[in-house]
C-alpha cells in the first residue's frame, strides 16, 4: 500500500479520525481534512508515530470557495488518488434550533453535507482513475428531497434538513456510480453505525449506541476490502447491502438534483 494515497474529509475527529488512523497503520499516505490546524497537527502526529504518514488540509465545507481550496490543494500535491472518503458533516444540531446558512447563504446542512461533496468529488475526478473508491459517509436517517424547496425556506426543521441532505448525498453515489463504472472507479454509501459515539450524536440529544470503531469497520470495508472489488452504486447498513428511500433511484428525481447541483456549486 506504499504508493496508495488516501483523501478523508472530516478526520480531526469521530469516526473520521479512527478510519484516518487505520489506513495510516495499513500504509497509506493519508491526506486528512478537518477545519482546525490544532486538531489537524495531532492527527497527522498520531498517524505517524504509529509509523504511517499523513499530511493536514485545512477547509470550511460550510464555504464553496473552501471546498475550491481544498480541490486545488489536492490535485497540486498529488496527481492520483485511490481513496476519496467523504466523511464530512454536520448534524441536526440542537433541538428547537432555527435554521442555519452557510457562508454562501445556502442552508447549512444541505451545502456541507451534500454541496461540499458533490463539488469536491467533481473537482478531483481526473485524480481518482482506474481502480480508485469513493466512499460516502452517510445515514439511515433519509427524507425525500421537495425540489420547490430544496433550501428549506419555507418551514424547516434540522432533523428534516439532516435526513434531505443524507439523501442527496445517496443519490449523488448512484449518478456517480453510473458515470464511472466505465472508468473502474467505485462509489459506494453507507450508514456506518447507529449512534455513534459521536459529537454529532450528542449534540442531537441522542443516546449512543454503537462505538466509532464499529462504524470504522464499515467504512474501511468498503474502502479497502477486496471482496468488495467490482461493486458500485450501492448503499450499506453498516457492513449489509441495504435499501435507501425510493427516491434515491428514481432517476429523473436525480437528475433535478443533479442540475440543480451544478448549477448552485458551478461545478465543472
Amino acid at each position: 500500500m506504499s504508493d496508495r494515497i488516501a483523501l478523508v474529509t472530516g478526520a480531526t475527529n469521530g469516526v473520521g479520525r479512527v478510519v484516518a488512523e487505520r489506513l495510516g497503520r495499513d500504509g497509506w499516505l493519508v491526506l486528512a481534512h478537518g477545519r482546525d490546524p490544532a486538531r489537524g497537527a495531532h492527527v497527522v502526529s498520531d498517524i505517524e508515530a504509529g509509523g504511517g504518514r499523513a499530511r493536514f488540509y485545512p477547509a470550511d465545507f460550510a464555504s464553496m470557495s473552501g471546498v475550491r481550496s481544498l480541490a486545488e490543494a489536492i490535485a497540486r500535491d498529488h496527481a492520483r488518488l485511490h481513496l476519496l472518503i467523504n466523511n464530512a458533516g454536520v448534524g441536526t444540531g440542537p433541538r428547537g434550533a432555527g435554521r442555519e446558512a452557510s457562508k454562501d447563504g445556502l442552508e447549512l446542512r444541505f451545502a456541507v453535507n451534500y454541496l461540499a461533496p458533490f463539488l469536491l468529488t467533481r473537482l478531483l475526478l481526473p485524480n481518482l482513475r482506474a481502480g480508485a473508491r469513493i466512499v460516502n459517509v452517510t445515514s439511515a436517517g433519509q427524507q425525500d428531497l421537495d425540489f420547490d424547496d430544496l433550501q428549506l425556506e419555507r418551514r424547516y426543521s434540522g432533523i428534516d434538513a439532516y435526513c434531505r441532505s443524507n439523501l442527496a448525498l445517496i443519490m449523488l453515489t448512484c449518478d456517480l456510480a453510473d458515470e464511472l463504472e466505465a472508468q473502474d472507479v467505485a462509489v459506494n454509501a453507507l450508514r456506518p453505525a447507529t449512534y455513534m459515539d459521536t459529537f454529532m450524536v450528542r449534540e442531537s440529544g441522542a443516546t449512543p449506541i454503537s462505538t466509532v470503531d464499529e462504524g470504522a469497520d464499515a467504512i474501511m470495508s468498503l474502502a479497502i476490502s477486496p471482496e468488495m472489488r467490482g461493486r458500485t452504486g450501492e448503499y450499506f447498513d453498516g457492513l449489509r447491502p441495504a435499501r435507501a428511500r425510493p427516491q434515491a433511484y428514481d432517476s429523473r428525481a436525480r437528475e433535478r438534483l443533479r442540475r440543480a447541483s451544478f448549477e448552485i456549486t458551478s461545478a465543472p
